[in-house]
């Protein structure tokens, strides 16, 4: 989300506006009719936030993409348009009332949560974002950047629907979350309104949306997977998968690594120095979490994953949001390494907690976003704060600001365990509703997502069939699909076997670098039906 605190919120508050770093405000309450639209706005201001939110929404389909690889492919177009869709219902969202919620000048007394005066947009166009800053942009700019940092929390709530979850009561789920957990994270962390959130006022730090996207969303994420349940056959030999497209998992890995410049160097809302200090340690940090990962990897496995490079380097990202124009560059490194190490050891979690979170949301973006958390209290530094010129921050435990800690603390754990009990709540209320019940019934589930609630396809499942020969024309309903998702029946996968007089299996299997995840190679299987070799084809 976009640093409100780059540009000073009024000159009378700038000793409050000091003890927060990364906010996100409407503009001051000077008097907007002598601000002349005309001649007041900075092009270059413009033109840097405008490529910043193209930036952005290149990571919602960075995520889709993320996500469908990791899955099995029966369901792996449902991530792609769960993804584009929650975008959608969110902006909706946001222009109805969430930014007025989110950013309103009056917010209540205990700095919860805005009010509807901002709703529908109104009042957004007609005044800059602050009249007291060198670097101006309209407020209408800056609510279509927020916009979309609310979309990418929404998109990780929802990714916990993943191969079991019906779309109606998720599309709801994403309206309602996005109001009652989202917007109010947010108000409290950013806004800084006379009677502002509390965790501004308070002093927590969150340059990007640490706790708001991250935090907020693996936690949602979490409680989605605790209330739908587990996956049929969880636990067993069903769900021991690999990924089944690496290359999906490496494209959305570089849209979301693109995409990330615009999420944490656009927060500078300018092209400042801050902004490049946050580029610097952007791009540092997931590099050196990619490398983590892997490492941790190869040392259990002795294979160079590139999924585990791909989920380092996405968990780096995540750990230096909080801080990325907080920080020295140097302190890119620890966030690095700490991010990715712990979030691959945070896949354990689920099991623990018996909770089938099917993509490690929780493990990724909570655990890697609450480490970022906590190492920006450790490395804040008020020098880098003050790049532009204008903010104060007391810093971390580098300029001796010990209780900072405890303030990132406190704004971590208040967020997280915000969103899990208001995601939990609402998810259970959601499935006592008649429509919308939340999981698709077994047979459903084992036909898949794309077929069962899409009725489309991410791969062209009948131009194979013709290829290998298999009986039914095009444009044929294969009936009889197997436990595991075939799109085959197991009197055609036998006919198939006895025709080309092949039989083969093979199914090694892998593991995460801390053991959580296993999978079968359902390579193996694909290639044998595409260049002929009989071997039947598992769509799971």
């Amino acid at each position: 989300m976009a640093n409100s605190t780059s540009t000073s919120i009024s000159t009378t508050r700038t000793a409050t506006a000091s003890s927060s770093a990364a906010t996100h405000s409407l503009p001051s309450t000077s008097s907007p009719s002598k601000f002349n639209p005309e001649t007041g706005y900075h092009d270059g201001d413009i033109a840097f936030l405008v490529i910043s939110i193209a930036l952005v929404l290149l990571m919602v389909p960075g995520v889709g993409f993320f996500y469908s690889g990791l899955s099995r492919r029966k369901s792996a177009l449902s991530l792609i348009f769960i993804s584009i869709l929650a975008c959608a219902v969110t902006i909706i969202q946001w222009f109805i009332w969430g930014f007025s919620l989110s950013f309103s000048r009056d917010v209540v007394s205990s700095g919860f949560i805005g009010t509807l005066s901002n709703a529908f947009f109104i009042g957004v166009l007609e005044q800059p974002f602050d009249e007291n800053s060198a670097h101006k942009i309209p407020v209408l700019l800056f609510a279509v950047y927020q916009g979309l940092f609310s979309a990418i929390a929404v998109v990780l709530a929802a990714g916990a629907a993943a191969e079991r979850g019906r779309l109606l009561p998720c599309v709801v789920f994403m309206f309602v979350w996005a109001t009652l957990v989202y917007d109010p994270v947010a108000c409290w962390t950013w806004n800084p309104h006379a009677n502002g959130g509390w965790a501004y006022e308070m002093g927590v730090l969150d340059w990007a949306g640490g706790t708001p996207v991250h935090v907020v969303g693996g936690c949602a994420s979490l409680a989605y997977s605790m209330v739908l349940g587990k996956r049929k056959g969880h636990g067993t030999h069903e769900l021991n998968y690999r990924p089944h497209n690496v290359a999906s998992v490496v494209i959305g890995t570089v849209f979301l690594w693109v995409g990330w410049f615009g999420f944490n160097a656009g927060a500078a809302l300018a092209p400042n120095l801050k902004a490049v200090v946050s580029v610097a340690t952007t791009n540092l940090a997931a590099c050196v979490g990619g490398i983590t990962w892997c490492m941790l990897d190869w040392k259990l496995e002795r294979k160079w994953s590139a999924v585990g490079f791909c989920s380092g380097v996405v968990a780096g990202l995540i750990a230096i949001t909080p801080g990325s124009g907080l920080v020295p560059i140097w302190a890119a490194v620890p966030f690095g390494i700490l991010g990715a190490g712990s979030a691959n050891y945070g896949t354990k979690i689920k099991f623990l907690c018996n909770i089938d979170d099917a993509l490690d949301t929780f493990a990724v973006h909570a655990v890697a976003g609450l480490v970022g958390n906590i190492l920006t209290g450790i490395f804040g530094s008020k020098a880098i704060a003050h790049l532009d010129g204008t903010t104060n921050i007391h810093g971390g435990w580098l300029d001796h600001n010990w209780k900072q800690l405890l303030f990132q603390l406190a704004g971590s754990f208040a967020g997280g365990v915000y969103s899990f009990i208001m995601t939990a709540l609402i998810v259970v209320v959601l499935d006592l509703i008649p429509g919308l019940s939340l999981r698709v019934s077994e047979a459903a589930e084992v036909l898949g997502i794309d077929d069962s609630e899409i009725g489309e396809f991410a791969y062209d499942y009948v131009e194979l069939t013709r290829e290998v020969g298999i009986d039914g024309g095009a444009g044929s309903t294969m009936d009889g699909v197997g436990e595991t998702g075939s799109m085959f029946s197991n009197a055609q996968l036998r006919q198939q076997q006895q025709q080309q007089q092949v039989g083969r299996s093979a199914s090694p299997m892998i593991a995460s670098a801390a053991g959580a995840r296993a999978f079968p190679r359902e390579d193996t299987k694909d290639s044998a039906i595409v260049f002929g070799s009989g071997q039947p084809a598992f769509y799971g």
